[in-house]
């Protein structure tokens, strides 16, 4: 049996800060939170579950991911790498216009891959369709996704107001 070097020894002590005071009239107030709208696009699949395609609050558009669907049969686009990541970026398109947005509004993104071995093909059609923008990106390699797909992505966009 492994025991750790910390076994039995007990931490004690006090963590002295220097006080503040804050005066409640010197404290910002929460600005009211603005109405929340849901986004429905009929160009991307519908949601396979409980959940929006999109949802904008607090100047953002907050996109669910997408996998490749086709949102006329519902039906997971087959063929490569590369051609299910387009169908991924033409239904995250899709809901972006329905908002009235676009790529160029994007600030985040978040990719799921099924396999590490995609990353440069999938990589290859997010450049080519993000064009210049740039947004904030994590990539998580999954042990799987709905559908079975190879690829899911989701994004935060600035919403205009």
């Amino acid at each position: 049996m492994k025991t750790s070097p910390f076994a039995g020894v007990v931490f004690a002590g006090v963590l002295s800060l220097p006080s503040v005071a804050v005066s409640q009239a010197a404290a910002p107030k929460a600005a009211a939170p603005g109405p929340i709208a849901f986004v429905a696009a009929d160009a991307a699949p519908k949601a396979i579950g409980p959940y929006s395609q999109a949802v904008v609050a607090g100047g953002f558009l907050f996109a669910a991911g997408q996998i490749p669907l086709d949102p006329k049969t519902g039906d997971l686009v087959g063929g490569t790498i590369e051609q299910a990541t387009e169908r991924v970026f033409d239904n995250l398109e899709a809901v972006l216009k329905a908002a009235g947005l676009g790529f160029a509004d994007v600030v985040k993104t978040t990719v799921y891959l099924t396999k590490g071995d995609d990353f440069a093909a999938m990589n290859t059609v997010y450049a080519k369709r993000m064009g210049e923008n740039k947004p904030a990106r994590s990539t998580l390699f999954v042990a799987g996704l709905p559908k079975g797909s190879p690829v899911e992505i989701d994004l935060i966009a600035l919403a205009k107001k």
